[in-house]
């Protein structure tokens, strides 16, 4: 069994080399595998906690977490992402329920909208979450809020 090491870091204690692999990963997938330029650097990353999965000594997955009021009213999960290279082995699946637990770990249990890709609104809605308004185009690719109510 693939065992994924997550870690779960602040802003402010991101080291220089974390924060590098942080961004070469969300590059190499919202960047370059999806094709897309757009300034991935928003200025929310200061605010938020960030989820980092490793295996094998690489970082393989990750997301951060949003406090409620930097993104949405409600608390979010931004810039998921999964490395190519461990696709189709479950990472992703368990990087969204590390995800959540953390999230209300942090800032306690509550609801949950995130904006997502909206080719992916199948796997967001096996954990819970419900799609709501009209689709809109974030970057030249369609998306859907959604949003998982406890």
């Amino acid at each position: 069994m693939d065992t994924v090491r997550w870690t779960c870091t602040r802003f402010e204690d991101l080291t220089p080399a974390l924060l590098y692999e942080i961004l070469k990963l969300r590059s190499e997938v919202f960047v370059v595998e999806q094709h897309c330029v757009f300034l991935d650097m928003d200025d929310k990353d200061q605010g938020a906690w960030h989820l980092a999965g490793w295996y094998e000594d690489r970082l393989v997955a990750y997301t951060r977490l949003l406090p409620p009021g930097l993104t949405y009213a409600e608390a979010s999960i931004g810039r998921v992402v999964s490395s190519p290279s461990v696709r189709r082995r479950g990472f992703g699946k368990e990087l969204m329920e590390v995800s959540i637990q953390q999230l209300w770990t942090l800032f306690g249990k509550q609801n949950i909208r995130i904006g997502a890709q909206l080719y992916l609104e199948q796997f967001y809605g096996s954990f819970g979450f419900v799609s709501q308004g009209e689709v809109y185009i974030e970057d030249d690719i369609p998306h859907m809020k959604m949003l998982l109510s406890i």
